[in-house]
């Protein structure tokens, strides 16, 4: 068998073997879903630099998990029209604003969409930049209504696991700890909603949390949930998503990344890879 012939099918083999494996993967993971990410990134650069990281790891993933990603910082796309093309919605930062938006997006949710969405997502705060003016979306579908206080500086946190039957936390230990983050505190009492399902939240073995230096800035007791699904809907929300950056020296240099936790990671491809599931 000459050379050329024998490199012939040798690159037939390992084509063939490429195939098998892709429809392998492609047969026992959720493939061929369309997710896109909507960001603001502007002002807070802890919550820009977290919105650059997500957008690089979620692209990253696209290709590893077979699903398609998108992100756009045009909030406008959030349209019947646009949201046909995705099965999965992410807001990497914030929310939307405009009227027209939010009913597009409360619509897509109500025939069946999928969300995920992270930390300042959920910031309202009357008075504030960002009002509480949508019950809907804080009070029913989040569930967690105004924003109350958090941590700081961002630290990690030693995180429970609420539910280890969920998809979004298999195969998670019963502990982890998290990237660097700035927690939040909620002024509804989550747990006494019986839609939300807490997933995990902050263990016992983590406080005291923050450094300060304000005192109200460290936490020493207290249930915070930090990761919860509202099961009249096919959404998630986790609370990570906020960089650590050096403010005090005025750097502006990251000092920590969001993905930079395997475990946390494996939670967030969990839900996601469940989001665009058909069950």
């Amino acid at each position: 068998m000459s050379g050329c012939l024998k490199m012939f099918f040798f690159t037939a083999f390992i084509f063939s073997v490429n195939v098998y494996f892709n429809n392998l993967n492609a047969q026992n993971n959720p493939s061929g879903f369309k997710v896109i990410g909507f960001y603001t990134a502007k002002d807070d650069k802890a919550h820009i630099s977290f919105v650059h990281e997500a957008n690089r790891w979620f692209s990253q993933a696209a290709k590893e998990y077979n699903f398609i990603y998108d992100s756009t910082n045009n909030w406008d796309n959030l349209n019947e029209k646009f949201l046909s093309g995705y099965q999965i919605v992410l807001f990497l930062d914030t929310r939307p604003e405009a009227e027209p938006q939010r009913e597009a997006f409360k619509k897509y949710m109500q025939n069946g969409g999928a969300w995920m969405g992270f930390h300042f997502c959920a910031f309202a705060l009357t008075p504030s930049s960002y009002l509480q003016n949508w019950d809907w979306y804080h009070n029913e579908f989040l569930g967690s209504g105004s924003y109350v206080s958090n941590t700081w500086r961002p630290t990690a946190a030693i995180l429970k696991v609420e539910d280890n039957n969920h998809p979004a936390t298999k195969n998670l230990p019963d502990t982890f700890k998290s990237a660097p983050n700035e927690w939040y505190r909620w002024s509804n009492d989550l747990r006494k909603n019986p839609d939300i399902k807490i997933l995990l939240s902050i263990d016992s073995t983590s406080f005291p949390l923050g450094t300060g230096p304000k005192l109200y800035e460290i936490w020493h007791s207290g249930y915070y949930p930090v990761v919860w699904t509202n099961v009249k809907y096919k959404m998630i929300y986790i609370n990570m998503g906020h960089n650590d950056i050096d403010y005090e020296n005025n750097t502006n240099k990251e000092l920590s990344f969001t993905f930079d936790n395997p475990l946390q990671n494996k939670l967030i491809i969990n839900a996601l890879l469940w989001l665009g599931s058909k069950n």
